[in-house]
């Protein structure tokens, strides 16, 4: 058994309940996939990429996947939910509701267009 703490990222994912747990864990490992230089860490008590453009979150019922929005233009910010100026999300409740293709495509959107000052 192994004494190495954990990473504040691998630590919040492992304090989740499931399904929550398993969905970050999936998500996790498509952005890493995707954007392989992307810097993760802990802000804003949630796990963010690339400098905040994105972040992942547990929630009661679901996880979110936040994405920066400043720089899409209307039919692209379109793709996610709610209503924030800067950052709008996608909700996923279930392992099941991932839809990998779409997220990349959102990923890649995001990560060559939109425009994060100060994240």
């Amino acid at each position: 058994m192994s004494n190495i703490p954990l990473s504040p990222i691998d630590d919040y994912i492992e304090k989740q309940k499931s399904p929550q747990k398993e969905i970050l864990q999936k998500v996790r490992k498509i952005f890493q996939k995707t954007l392989p230089d992307c810097e993760e860490k802990m802000a804003w008590e949630v796990v963010t990429f690339a400098g905040g453009k994105f972040y992942i979150v547990s929630m009661k019922d679901r996880v979110h996947i936040g994405f920066a929005i400043t720089g899409l233009n209307k039919e692209e910010i379109s793709l996610f939910e709610g209503s924030g100026k800067t950052m709008r999300h996608i909700k996923i409740p279930t392992l099941e509701n991932i839809d990998e293709k779409m997220l990349i495509k959102l990923i890649k959107i995001v990560d060559e267009k939109a425009i994060c000052k100060p994240c």
